[in-house]
């Protein structure tokens, strides 16, 4: 076991709550401008590479933090739910 998740299996249920909820907001917000590229992308290529811009932090910020792959349906519904809302904010 790594010591990162060493450290997450210490943590108490309201810490471990509160990083999912913090990871969720990170990948919500990182696809909101994303979404809003994408939207406005005429060519196929360029809107596939704003849908996938943001897997590598949240990749990583998961990795980091501890997080087993039992969180990762969450980041991506956080992602998919950031690149619609923003798809449809628009400006």
């Amino acid at each position: 076991m790594s010591r990162i998740s060493a450290l997450f299996s210490q943590m108490t249920p309201e810490a471990k709550i509160a990083l999912v909820a913090g990871l969720f907001s990170l990948s919500f917000m990182l696809n909101l401008p994303m979404g809003m590229l994408r939207a406005r992308a005429g060519n196929i290529g360029m809107k596939l590479f704003y849908i996938h811009a943001a897997i590598p932090v949240i990749y990583f910020g998961r990795l980091f933090s501890g997080l087993d792959f039992r969180y990762i349906p969450v980041f991506i519904a956080a992602a998919v739910l950031g690149q619609i809302w923003g798809g449809r904010m628009g400006l």
